[in-house]
């Protein structure tokens, strides 16, 4: 009979030290799995994007559908539409009837120039237009004498011509009855013959004489009339040595003192139409080839709103930008000054139901080929296609969705990857 022991009856006594260490190597493993659990996502991001940046670096924006303005904002200056300088029209002494801010009125005379010059030049041509009528009056009355005598010979060759028919035919009659001689008849014959001939010269050098006294007399009258027309043109550089406002207006700048002496052509000063002004704008190159005269404008300022249309546009750029001028439609507002600086935005297109993003450096990094949707922390390039743009948004025209968020700047520093993991 087998003796049994006492192994049915031994119990394990396990301390407390043990307990706590069990609990705290479970609670461990707890946390580790986890941490892993946590970490597997942005471990396999991170294993399958390119690179990795953070977020704080970046400017993301959600791409909406609805309305879609393009305008240009700018800030501009009130020109007049109609501001003519004056110069001078001959060399001279000026003297400026009037100050700067002085208003004028159309026609009034506001500079007087002195040209001695000028006026010696104007007496002599006066002279010779004087001399060259009296030199055709003479003609005239040379060509009415040459045409008297003219006819006054001829005249008398027609008496001779029917002085000697009329003797001819005497003779004639007489030689018939016997008491003339046939040599007296002969005679009487060449007579007319001779008559004839000085008839027909007579006729001929008076056709002739007559033409050429009818040139002679044109002529004169030419040369006479060429003259004149030097006279009125003198006359008018005189007149215009009275310097005349052409506009109703204000007196802008003066470009030389009171009184001084001139070259020709010299800056004198300006005038100002008030009553016409236009605003004055800097567009940017890339906006420029979108603007069109004929375009709605706002303009605004000093609390004031007034309609307004693009009524001229520069046809080059100058450092990077376009001038353009906007009109005021309707009414010309009061109390505006020149060089007064206003601000305007200029319509260029309205449409509904557009798809777009807020516009960033994105455009210009990628040429607008390509962006970066932002998708459970990974950003992917995305072929996409743009179209036009405002001043804070982008038109998408493929490639994306509404809801889509994209990176619109900050993206210069993924070096085209492909896909991008952006960390918090």
């Amino acid at each position: 009979m087998a003796i049994r022991d006492t192994s049915s009856q031994d119990r394990l006594i396990v301390s407390q030290v043990d307990r706590k260490r069990r609990a705290l190597q479970i609670g461990a493993g707890v946390v580790a799995l986890l941490v892993l659990a946590w970490l597997l996502p942005s471990a396999w991001r991170l294993m399958t994007a390119g690179r990795s940046v953070s977020a704080a670096r970046l400017q993301i924006a959600t791409v909406e559908r609805g309305p879609f303005v393009r305008d240009i904002a700018a800030e501009g200056s009130v020109v007049a539409a109609v501001s003519p300088t004056l110069y001078a029209s001959a060399p001279g002494a000026v003297t400026l009837k009037v100050h700067a801010g002085d208003a004028v009125t159309k026609g009034e005379v506001i500079a007087v120039i002195d040209s001695p010059e000028l006026a010696s030049k104007l007496a002599q041509e006066q002279s010779n237009a004087d001399a060259l009528n009296v030199d055709y009056k003479r003609a005239q009355i040379d060509s009415r004498k040459q045409r008297l005598e003219l006819h006054k010979n001829l005249d008398n060759a027609t008496i001779d011509e029917k002085t000697a028919q009329t003797d001819l035919q005497r003779n004639q009659k007489g030689f018939a009855e016997g008491a003339v001689a046939q040599l007296q008849v002969a005679h009487a014959q060449d007579t007319l013959d001779k008559a004839r001939i000085e008839l027909k010269h007579a006729r001929e050098d008076l056709g002739l004489d007559n033409d050429s006294l009818t040139f002679n007399v044109q002529s004169k009258k030419l040369a006479w009339e060429r003259q004149v027309l030097l006279v009125k043109d003198l006359q008018r550089q005189v007149d215009d040595l009275n310097v005349r406002s052409p506009v109703n207006g204000q007196i802008g700048q003066l470009f030389i003192a009171p009184s001084a002496t001139v070259a020709k052509d010299a800056q004198l000063l300006s005038v100002i139409d008030l009553s016409a002004l236009e605003v004055e704008v800097k567009v940017p190159e890339s906006f420029a080839r979108d603007l069109a005269i004929g375009m709605s404008a706002q303009i605004s300022g000093n609390g004031n709103q007034w309609p307004g249309t693009v009524g001229a546009i520069s046809p080059e750029v100058v450092n990077g930008e376009v001038a353009a001028r906007v009109r005021f439609g309707g009414d010309q507002p009061a109390h505006l000054r020149q060089n007064q600086r206003l601000s305007v935005r200029i319509l260029l297109d309205q449409r509904d139901n557009v798809l777009t993003v807020a516009r960033g450096s994105f455009v210009d990094e990628s040429g607008g080929n390509y962006a970066y949707v932002v998708r459970d922390g990974i950003a992917v390039k995305t072929p996409i296609r743009v179209g036009a743009s405002s001043i804070d948004k982008v038109e998408i025209l493929q490639g994306l969705k509404a809801g889509d968020r994209v990176i619109i700047s900050g993206a210069g520093e993924f070096n085209a990857a492909a896909r991008v993991a952006i960390s918090n």
